[in-house]
């Protein structure tokens, strides 16, 4: 008897809606972005939750739905710039964000297979244009499809001038907790007050790291390859052997530090010969690096307040030297980014460039051969529960198509075990030198329990 033949994998959407904050400002109003949100590129940022069949008593689609809308219109009281408008400014060019309860985008859809059969390794194939579309009108824009065993997907796309990793994380968590029917943990704090020192100065490095731009610079950066979307899980047991191996000099080594080393040793076997010099990065977050006082962005900062710490490493001594000794060098580029005088130098350095965009030079394909990676390990995962269950998948994918860095983002798996997931752009070489060793597993519903 012959196998049937598996669906292809389709998404209908049936309805869409905009949700307004429910208790709105009594007059709009303009947000001036900061120097550090200009430094964002407005890249579309989405986030992908995945969820069973909920275990409730009305478990309906709509009634998920309604829930959602409902708790989204009390969060946007809230988080009010993310119900507002992005326009660019007409004498600065420079991005600012209206506040004026336009709404958020929600959309709905049906998909025509259960979560059982989903791909979730080849983003390419299966987020694409099904999961995962940009309305550059809403800031803010959710999609909730439905699929055939009763699961449920929910996509949050955020235009990047609103905020980082943090701040969407926080408005994540605390539309949950609204939605749960709990007090929410974080009151956000929207000052966007990140401001140059009088008279700005910076180290000139900066020059080598950051550059001026337009948005057209950013929607146009050169393609020298194809680029896979992937998603992948990682064993902890896989994790606790790299750190052992990064801490054998008996100098202790984070987690990231030591999956950072591995991943610049493999980065090795995908480059063209012609290459002497490879890079890495880190996004690093600000927030609690800037001093005391008033201008230190605590945790319930909304906003931007990221940077880019680039180390390089010639390609002979990433070959010969140990994990252990890579480990140190991107110890050392780290602890440099992490430092006060570095996002206060960066702050005064967008200064001296405004107005207009700036965006890091490997970003836009200017440094050399670079692998990029992000840490969200405080980025809530399984916490994210909005009265139907908690999810068993949590992860970021990004519809830029142009971009000049391999990029790597890390999260913490919803299995709360200790494992992790690696959303990853990458050129097709370094997906093939990654996946011929046993650390970075494609993602498949078995490491998700269906």
């Amino acid at each position: 008897m012959e196998n049937p033949v598996e669906p292809k994998f389709e998404v209908h959407l049936t309805r869409s809606s905009i949700v307004k904050a429910e208790s709105p400002m009594p007059h709009p109003h303009i947000l001036t972005l900061s120097n550090l949100d200009l430094l964002s590129g407005r890249f579309p940022v989405t986030y992908i939750y995945f969820y069973k069949k909920p275990e409730l008593p009305t478990d309906d689609f709509t009634s998920i739905v309604k829930s959602l809308k409902t708790s989204l219109a009390s969060v946007l009281n809230l988080y009010y710039p993310f119900a507002g408008r992005i326009i660019d400014d007409p004498n600065t060019r420079e991005p600012k964000i209206i506040c004026d309860n336009t709404g958020a985008l929600i959309v709905e859809a049906s998909a025509n297979i259960p979560l059982q059969k989903f791909d979730f390794y080849n983003l390419d194939e299966s987020f694409t244009g099904k999961l995962v579309s940009v309305n550059s009108e809403f800031p803010l824009h959710v999609q909730v499809t439905h699929y055939t065993c009763g699961g449920v997907s929910i996509t949050f796309t955020f235009d990047h001038a609103l905020g980082d990793a943090s701040s969407f994380g926080k408005f994540l968590l605390s539309w949950s907790e609204i939605a749960r029917k709990e007090a929410v943990s974080c009151i956000p704090d929207h000052r966007r007050n990140l401001r140059a020192r009088c008279p700005p100065t910076h180290h000139p490095s900066l020059d080598q790291t950051f550059v001026k731009c337009t948005i057209e610079e950013i929607q146009n950066v050169p393609n020298f390859n194809t680029l896979l979307k992937r998603l992948y899980y990682i064993d902890a047991s896989s994790i606790d052997r790299l750190q052992d191996l990064a801490c054998a000099n008996g100098k202790r080594k984070t987690k990231i530090e030591a999956f950072s080393a591995y991943i610049w040793k493999i980065m090795v076997a995908a480059l063209d010969k012609k290459h002497e010099k490879c890079n890495m990065g880190w996004l690093i977050d600000g927030r609690g690096r800037l001093g005391a006082g008033d201008k230190n962005p605590a945790s319930n900062y909304i906003g931007n307040v990221l940077s880019l710490g680039i180390g390089e490493a010639s390609v002979r001594d990433l070959k010969e030297g140990t994990l252990s000794d890579v480990a140190e060098n991107v110890h050392e580029v780290i602890a440099k980014s992490t430092k006060e005088d570095h996002f206060l130098d960066l702050i005064d350095w967008i200064e001296c460039h405004r107005p207009g965009l700036m965006l890091s030079r490997a970003v836009l394909g200017q440094g050399g051969p670079t692998v990029v990676l992000s840490s969200g390990r405080r980025f809530p995962v399984a916490e994210l529960d909005f009265g139907f269950g908690s999810p068993v998948l949590g992860t970021v994918y990004s519809t830029v198509e142009r971009i000049g860095v391999g990029y790597l983002n890390q999260r913490q798996s919803a299995r709360n075990d200790g494992s992790w997931t690696i959303s990853a752009i990458l050129w097709p070489e370094l997906a093939a030198a990654l996946e011929s060793d046993s650390v970075f597993q494609p993602m498949s519903a078995t490491h998700l329990s269906f």
